[in-house]
């Protein structure tokens, strides 16, 4: 998987390098397995824009949140001044998540996701609303999330996802999220 990948052509260069790499071990008598999955972290709002045309050479994303927030929102988590514009739940946020999903999907792939989000409670009903394939988490929010999912109804949780794709801040998906899973 290749981080920070921003552009087309740095996964290209990224791939080649790794072809290049393989033939070397190859080469030496190194046994390589002939298929590797190559994926991406989708972390940049270029990248996440740009995920049906990335989803065509890649074989997985792996959303980051945590820069992908940082970046689309420009906020600094360690800045006071600026930290309040860490949103996760900001429906600019939930949009490109959507995206990059689609993306995915739309070519056969998977989405999974590392970072906070993938183990916030209030953002994996919507996650798992959005199709999200595998969700990556610290092992303390294991139990809790896994719990959680198993509590809920997907279905509802696709409706949930609608709904918060068309509201216009931050509380309101709170709020939306906060409804559905307490019924």
């Amino acid at each position: 998987m290749f981080p920070m990948i921003a552009t087309l052509n740095e996964f290209r260069e990224a791939k080649a390098m790794l072809e290049e790499e393989k033939a070397k071990l190859v080469g030496e008598g190194i046994e390589v397995a002939e298929h590797i999955e190559l994926g991406i972290m989708v972390e940049i709002p270029s990248t996440a824009v740009l995920a049906d045309q990335f989803a065509k050479e890649v074989d997985f994303f792996s959303i980051g949140t945590n820069d992908l927030i940082q970046y689309t929102m420009a906020a600094d988590r360690m800045n006071q001044q600026v930290s309040y514009l860490y949103q996760p739940y900001n429906p600019s946020i939930l949009r490109l998540v959507k995206m990059v999903i689609d993306a995915a999907h739309k070519e056969g792939k998977w989405a999974g996701m590392c970072g906070e989000m993938a183990g916030d409670e209030t953002a994996i009903p919507i996650l798992l609303g959005l199709g999200l394939d595998e969700f990556s988490m610290s092992a303390s929010s294991i139990l809790k999330a896994r719990s959680l999912i198993m509590n809920l109804n997907k279905a509802d949780m696709k409706k949930l996802a609608s709904d918060v794709l068309n509201m216009s801040t931050t509380e309101e998906v709170i709020e939306a999220v906060n409804q559905a899973i307490s019924l």
